[in-house]
């Protein structure tokens, strides 16, 4: 707990939660009045989860003038012990304390994000001067300066390809699960990966405006423009100080009976109010794993409840980011499309491009054959493969590829419907004369539609936020029923966007699994990232993580967010109402401090056991109860 951070545990067991054990103990001892030492067994809970209390009561009021609930507390336990009711005072702190422990449980400290994209920095780069090159720290690298790339490096810095041809692996800028093809005259990012050929480039943004610093300042600004959700019992605390010492004043000087007073501020003391929203969420937390969530932020849930917008990454989210042959259409009439399909798969075995072997495990899996050999297998960066099989002269790449062979594609027209569908096209030619095309694309996952249709239901309005290009984002979304789609979007795209959305009262909910997606999730009031498929930076700058990538449980997720809420107002209308009713009666003088305890110590485990329901809380199924008025509102562009 955040009062006694800063312990060192013992034999691996936090100290904080030690003493609550102790405590908890000690008061067992007091209320059944045995006692080993010479004092009352409940000083210890004083002493261990009292005093840090009054500690930090302290410090906020003379530092800050913060009233929080913990200046209440401080005031009864206080009073308490100058009346001697030494069990009264050692209870309200054990139960204050145990709430701010299950509330510090819920949040997590791992943030390792910022210190991975870091470390995604290159940290040399390879300069020319002349006839020779030299090997320098990537800081030191100035606009203008030329620099070699080599296959399987990072590019160092931002800037323009000179010479050469290559393939680009830039998912950590766009999210694109497939390289793209580079020439010169190309721009090129820094931290994005060569895959193949070598390639010169001429720098134009270094250091600190660099494409990768950029993104390490938007996930750092994301993240501190994030605001925290403030504890119901702080945001009521200034009042219920106010009420308690008013009524436990005036109840001391009209019965002059100091004890009436000492009872209504321990009565009044918000245990009930405090466990009332980190039990529920704890409860609705266990319920989140067993549905294969891991909820990082301890308000993740409360936030998640009033979102109006959840945005989509579509490669590794709503797709499986693993490109897969559609479609195989054969024009010369001397082959067949298997046959067809068989040699550029054989030549494509030889490929280290994602798209190479791509086009080979959906043969095998297709065909359940052996693929025959291929010889004099080269590969032209930014172009394609060429080899021979079975006797054949064999070319699978770019229209480029084949237009600098001179070879005519009659007939390739047929695959502009899939070029349409953002399909990704590799063109084959056999012997000289273009024999047909392979088109490729990313397989959209099975329950990613219903999913969609469940979070309207729930009242959210789904958004697509993509690197892609338009046909393959505007495929997807035409496919899952998302009306609105954004593509070709940068890391700076998506947050410009989810502002927008928050800037209009619209919280936003997004979900990504890639690098590129960090800022986004981080700036976001909620993020969620994949955890199976996704980049640990992305986890790590999420406030949940889908850890089996099952995007088929997030409508349960939603729904679970909104029971939670119900359940916590429910739980502070009990605890407030109990705490009055407990007052009345302290002013009445039926009840005394040490009965005022126990009261609304029940007052406390009823709490306990409502929110203990969420943990086999489920959706039910078809229900439509959840905002169908909201989604309305949200496709008319009315204000959340």
């Amino acid at each position: 707990m955040k009062r006694l951070e800063g312990f060192l545990e013992w034999g691996g067991i936090p100290k904080d939660i030690v003493c609550l054990v102790i405590s908890g103990v000690a008061l067992v001892l007091s209320i059944a009045h045995v006692s080993p030492l010479p004092f009352d067994m409940a000083w210890i809970a004083i002493v261990l989860c009292g005093v840090p209390i009054i500690l930090e009561a302290v410090i906020g009021l003379v530092t800050a003038f913060d009233i929080k609930a913990d200046v209440l507390v401080s005031i009864a336990l206080i009073a308490s012990v100058i009346i001697g009711q030494d069990f009264a005072a050692g209870e309200v702190a054990f139960i204050m304390q145990l709430g701010a422990l299950l509330e510090d449980l819920t949040v997590a400290r791992a943030r390792a994000g910022i210190e991975k994209l870091v470390h995604l920095t290159p940290r040399t780069a390879r300069r020319i001067l002349g006839e020779n090159e030299e090997t320098i720290d990537a800081k030191d690298v100035k606009v203008g300066d030329v620099l070699r790339v080599n296959p399987g490096e990072a590019v160092p810095v931002d800037g323009v390809i000179l010479s050469g041809s290559t393939s680009i692996n830039q998912a950590v800028m766009t999210g694109e699960s497939l390289p793209v093809d580079k020439n010169p005259g190309d721009e090129v990012a820094s931290g994005t990966v060569n895959q193949f050929g070598s390639f010169d480039m001429k720098a134009t943004r270094v250091g600190e405006d660099s494409s990768i610093q950029r993104m390490i300042r938007l996930v750092q600004s994301a993240d501190a423009g994030k605001a925290k959700i403030v504890g119901i019992a702080d945001r009521w605390a200034t009042w219920i100080v106010v009420i308690a010492l008013t009524a436990a004043v005036l109840t001391g000087l009209i019965t002059g009976e100091i004890i009436r007073a000492v009872t209504i501020l321990v009565v009044f003391c918000p245990c009930a109010l405090v466990l009332a929203t980190p039990t529920a969420i704890m409860a609705a937390i266990g319920n989140a794993t067993k549905h294969g969530f891991l909820v990082r932020e301890g308000d993740a849930l409360e936030r998640l409840a009033s979102i109006s917008k959840m945005t989509f990454d579509k490669t590794g989210t709503l797709t499986f980011g693993q490109p897969k042959v559609i479609a195989v259409e054969c024009e010369d009439k001397a082959f067949t499309k298997d046959e067809m399909y068989a040699i550029a798969a054989a030549l494509e075995s030889r490929s280290e491009h994602p798209l190479g072997k791509a086009v080979t495990g959906c043969f095998k899996a297709e065909k359940k054959t052996a693929l025959p050999e291929a010889e004099d297998f080269h590969m032209i960066p930014g172009r394609g493969v060429a080899g021979r099989v079975q006797g054949h002269q064999v070319l699978a790449g770019n229209p480029e590829m084949l237009s600098e062979n001179h070879i005519l594609m009659d007939g390739a027209e047929m695959g502009e419907k899939y070029m349409d569908q953002g399909c990704t096209m590799i063109y084959v030619a056999l012997d000289g004369r273009f024999a047909g095309f392979l088109a490729l694309s990313d397989t959209l996952r099975p329950e990613a539609g219903d999913m969609i249709r469940q979070i309207k239901e729930i009242g959210v309005d789904p958004v697509l936020l993509t690197g892609d290009h338009e046909k393959a984002a505007s495929h997807i979304g035409e496919q899952v029923h998302i009306r609105e789609v954004h593509f070709e979007c940068q890391p700076q795209d998506k947050l410009a966007w989810i502002d927008k959305y928050q800037e209009k009262n619209q919280q936003v909910c997004m979900i990504g699994d890639g690098i590129n997606d960090a800022p986004a999730l981080k700036k976001a009031y909620v993020g969620i990232a994949m955890g199976g498929a996704g980049s640990d930076i992305a986890v790590d700058a999420a406030d949940i993580a889908l850890v089996d990538d099952e995007i088929r449980q997030l409508p349960h997720l939603l729904a679970l967010a909104k029971r939670m809420m119900v359940t916590i107002k429910c739980n502070l209308t009990f605890s407030m109402t109990l705490n009055f009713i407990a007052i009345i009666l302290a002013i009445t003088g039926i009840l005394n401090p040490v009965v005022g305890a126990l009261v609304h110590n029940a007052g406390s485990v009823l709490v306990i056991v409502n929110s203990s329901l969420l943990l086999t809380w489920k959706k039910r199924p078809g229900k439509k109860a959840f905002g169908q008025k909201q989604l309305a509102k949200n496709e008319k562009g009315l204000p959340a």
